[in-house]
């Protein structure tokens, strides 16, 4: 599920009981994917080491005040069944678990938070008639997202839970399978619960695609945001969120008011965004003159996103989708596309809109989106930082005003 890089992480465990009492901390484990909301590797070092069963509920600390590899992360987890006997636990110094009754608090932080999303999916089986033939294994476990490994008489399949800002991802992704999307078997789900229950996706995914992949994943999200011009409605009504000019103007405007935001800039970044922001209206004017109609927007259209098996592409994560302008989904895919082939990769995005649209000025669209891009992806950032508990929030502090500040470049350009 991880890209292995290196530096690692060194893991501490702060141990629950399951009435939520703590117990103490393990001796620290050295892991070796540096990802901070991976849990497989840490759940089978604590198996190994010190005989546990256990899920990770959530994130309690770090040495790092952002992501990075090497640094040491505290977790809490929740014991299953019997202890084990003479578990080496210390009192955990400095680390707080928070209030229990914190309500950003994600159903799977909370102890029995896991079980009760694993005794969902187990129900979903039997009713689609299957039925799980070993243990549950928990992947991965942050504020966006809780993902489970479940292994059935019928293959592979993954529940995901996701927090209540990202609900729409399940009803989006039957949506657009109706028209012909390439995206995973949605075999169940329950929206107000934010849960799903996913069929395994075959392949490998592809975070470094030859230039062929690269193109072909460009032309297949072009055919289906033009497929899917004509339901903006019905996507906006999944509770996807609308990304259209009226609303990044209205939401942009109220965040470089914020006081929490303008303290992460210098005031010539302050002055330098109230411009941006002030002009934003007649940039946004100038877009829709170019011809393009808002569609859907995935939202985190990148090639890891992406999963291939030398003949399907199938695209995942749709957590970040919305309505918008179709090139939002630009920006962050071409950022990742080697120096080699980027004007390549850039041509074949503008073409296939062209193709579609041949009256429309796509190569203006392009550039004027830039900023509108980095002040959308601000703002997601932002939502995210509002919609978790402070202890998790180390995974997305400062993205916003990094995602400002770019947009500010991109408005200079």
């Amino acid at each position: 599920m991880a890209t292995p890089r290196p530096g690692g992480r060194f893991a501490r465990a702060l141990v629950l009981r399951g009435d939520g009492d703590p117990l103490g901390c393990l001796p620290t484990i050295e892991l070796g994917l540096p990802w901070w909301q991976e849990t497989g590797d840490l759940l089978a070092a604590l198996k190994q080491r010190f005989d546990l069963d256990a899920v990770v509920l959530r994130l309690l600390g770090a040495s790092a005040a952002r992501f990075e590899p090497g640094a040491e992360v505290t977790y809490a987890v929740e014991a299953l069944g019997d202890l084990p006997s003479r578990l080496p636990l210390a009192p955990c110094e400095g680390i707080a678990l928070g209030d229990d009754a914190d309500p950003l608090r994600m159903p799977w932080a909370r102890v029995g938070g896991v079980a009760a999303a694993v005794a969902w999916a187990d129900r979903e089986l039997a009713a689609l008639g299957r039925r799980r033939t070993g243990p549950a294994e928990q992947m991965r476990s942050w504020n966006l997202s809780l993902l489970v490994r479940l292994a059935t008489d019928a293959g592979t399949v993954w529940l995901k839970q996701v927090p209540p800002f990202l609900r729409h991802e399940s009803s989006v992704i039957a949506r657009v399978r109706e028209f012909g999307a390439a995206v995973p078997d949605l075999l169940a789900s329950d929206p107000g619960a934010s849960l799903a229950l996913l069929d395994d996706v075959p392949g490998e995914d592809t975070y470094f695609p030859n230039e062929y992949l690269t193109i072909r994943m460009v032309e297949s999200l072009v055919v289906l945001q033009r497929r899917m011009t004509a339901c903006r409605d019905a996507i906006l009504a999944a509770g996807a969120p609308d990304w259209s000019g009226a609303t990044v103007m209205r939401e942009a405007s109220r965040l470089v008011t914020r006081e929490d935001v303008r303290a992460e800039l210098e005031p010539g970044e302050q002055e330098a965004l109230e411009e941006l922001i002030s002009n934003l209206g007649a940039k946004l004017d100038a877009l829709h003159e170019c011809g393009l109609q808002d569609t859907l927007v995935h939202g985190d259209f990148h090639p890891g996103n992406h999963r291939f098996d030398g003949h399907r592409l199938v695209l995942l994560d749709w957590g970040d989708s919305g309505v918008g302008h179709p090139l939002l989904d630009m920006t962050a895919f071409i950022e990742r596309v080697p120096l080699d082939r980027l004007d390549r990769v850039r041509a074949a995005w503008l073409n296939a809109w062209r193709n579609a649209y041949p009256y429309a000025d796509v190569s203006r669209a392009a550039m004027l989106i830039r900023s509108i891009a980095a002040l959308r992806q601000a703002l997601i950032y932002r939502r995210f930082l509002d919609g978790i508990e402070a202890s998790e929030r180390i995974y997305h502090a400062g993205d916003p005003a990094t995602w400002l500040r770019r947009a500010i470049r991109a408005g200079d350009r």
